[in-house]
């Protein structure tokens, strides 16, 4: 396996989990990038571009991050927020007076952000051509009657979260959302990332798809609890039916679907653009803007929702927007926070360390929250950390 990119010193061991990833956990093609301090410290890719092609991943290769776009949705509401235009304690409906329908008045801004909004599913569910339009995506939610007492209880909200927080951005901008993002996020942190992919750039984003770990990696599977393992397999789970908000489960490879703007499943990125957005997010990046203020980290990065997930059977730790490390999501240190996406995709920030991560793959996995994968390279970020 050719691995191509740069690590610098002390950080070697990276390099060694990336390589290990190739022989020993199946990746077909990959990229890792971590920034120290807002310097990039490690940027290495290898393998091919698409999961079942030959050629090569290139560096500025990008691929579909799957809910991994999710800390890139929650950072455009926290700018509002810090711009003085979106009251996180404001009812949504302030904003979006449809969205007060069935018994939804009372749901906060910051509910949406931590999962608490109890509107994980659709009573009926969007195709793949419904979802991909904003307008009709927004007037699902809004009409739909939650599933719990919004603010009592979370849960992962793994489709729906795409429309109730693409049309915040929406009704308070005038822009949507994929716009916004671009003009706000990517372009300021000089971050390779983007949410709606213009034709101009489809060459640079490889084919995904399913794998499976080889043979010899059998003690490395995911092997889910009984619980959870049941949620999954009852259609009439909340489990189920969240994954399922919009049936048949679109094509990541069509050119249809990558170029609509979700901002819970599709954002596309390269490893570098998921690490230089987390960095941006804790301090200066070279070439690019600090997007929050100490205060703004604080409140992304607070606990909000705590225990039993609804949705996902185990137990999840939320911010406003992002994961907590912790038993079902480990990341660096209990001051990092981040999102992975369903099968591979992760990308973080650790303040205390000043580290950021970001790691892309064309070949998804079974894992939810924690693929082996990304674990192994977190593990090597924290071996070449000092003692």
């Amino acid at each position: 396996m050719d691995v191509h990119g740069t690590v610098a010193e002390g950080f070697e061991p990276v390099g060694e989990a990336f390589v290990r990833n190739f022989e020993a956990l199946g990746d077909r093609g990959a990229a890792v990038a971590v920034y120290r301090d807002g310097h990039r410290v490690v940027d290495l890719w290898g393998g091919t571009r698409d999961v079942d092609g030959t050629a090569p991943w290139e560096r500025d290769t990008a691929q579909i991050v799957r809910s991994a776009t999710k800390g890139v949705a929650a950072a455009a509401l926290l700018l509002l927020h810090q711009r003085g235009e979106l009251d996180l304690d404001a009812p949504v409906g302030a904003y979006w007076p449809e969205y007060k329908a069935a018994g939804k008045e009372r749901t906060r801004v910051a509910d949406v952000l931590a999962h608490r909004a109890g509107v994980p599913v659709l009573d009926r569910p969007l195709s793949p051509a419904e979802a991909a339009d904003p307008d009709l995506g927004a007037a699902a939610v809004a009409a739909q009657t939650p599933v719990w007492e919004p603010g009592t209880a979370h849960g992962y909200h793994a489709q729906t979260y795409s429309w109730l927080t693409g049309e915040l951005v929406r009704r308070i901008t005038g822009l949507p959302v994929g716009e916004w993002i671009a003009a706000e996020i990517a372009g300021p942190a000089g971050a390779d990332l983007r949410l709606g992919l213009a034709p101009a750039q489809a060459h640079r984003v490889g084919r995904v798809g399913q794998i499976e770990p080889p043979a010899g990696a059998g003690s490395l599977r995911v092997r889910p609890t009984r619980a959870v393992a049941d949620a999954y397999a009852d259609p009439e789970s909340l489990t189920r039916r969240a994954f399922a908000a919009i049936t048949p489960l679109p094509d990541e490879n069509d050119p249809a679907y990558r170029a609509a703007a979700l901002p819970a499943s599709n954002g596309i990125a390269t490893a570098d653009g998921l690490a230089r957005f987390y960095a941006s997010l804790i301090g200066e990046v070279d070439g690019g803007t600090r997007l929050f203020t100490p205060q703004t980290m604080e409140l992304a990065r607070g606990e909000r929702s705590a225990g039993a997930d609804r949705v996902l059977v185990v137990g999840t730790r939320f911010g406003l927007g992002y994961m907590l490390h912790g038993a079902a999501s480990p990341l660096l240190s209990p001051t990092s926070f981040g999102h992975p996406g369903r099968g591979g995709a992760l990308g973080f920030a650790d303040p205390e360390s000043g580290l950021a991560f970001g790691y892309v793959t064309n070949g998804f996995r079974t894992s939810v929250t924690a693929d082996p994968r990304a674990q192994a390279l977190v593990r090597a970020v924290r071996e070449a950390l000092p003692r």
